[in-house]
């Protein structure tokens, strides 16, 4: 006699389950972190066409132009910016509440800079 293989019903559900329950988790938690790394990728880019004489009034005016065609999270006047060792140094902080489930939720602490 050959003995059956395959998957219970019960083994079925509850994978199922744990395969829903993850994607229900990434479908909040990954827009959040795309936005991070754009508003990364737009203060790398404005430092990188900055010249080293800019002011701190036109690197905002820069960055507003990718705030405005990006989305981005932050608005120009949320950021740090500063001069390092002749470099300049765009940082910026912020924190994201992701409700999950009922009175749970997810809190990110995002930390970005230009200087990486």
């Amino acid at each position: 006699m050959k003995k059956q293989r395959g998957v219970a019903l019960s083994g079925l559900m509850f994978w199922g389950v744990i395969l829903a329950a993850v994607a229900i988790f990434g479908m909040r938690v990954v827009p959040s972190y795309l936005d991070y790394y754009k508003t990364v990728k737009a203060i790398k880019a404005v430092v990188a066409q900055a010249g080293p004489e800019a002011s701190v009034a036109e690197l905002r005016q820069a960055y507003n132009k990718y705030y405005v065609t990006d989305s981005l999270v932050l608005v120009a006047n949320e950021l740090d910016i500063s001069k390092r060792d002749g470099r300049i140094v765009i940082e910026f902080g912020y924190e994201k509440r992701i409700p999950l489930l009922g009175n749970a939720s997810l809190l990110i602490e995002y930390h970005g800079t230009s200087a990486d």
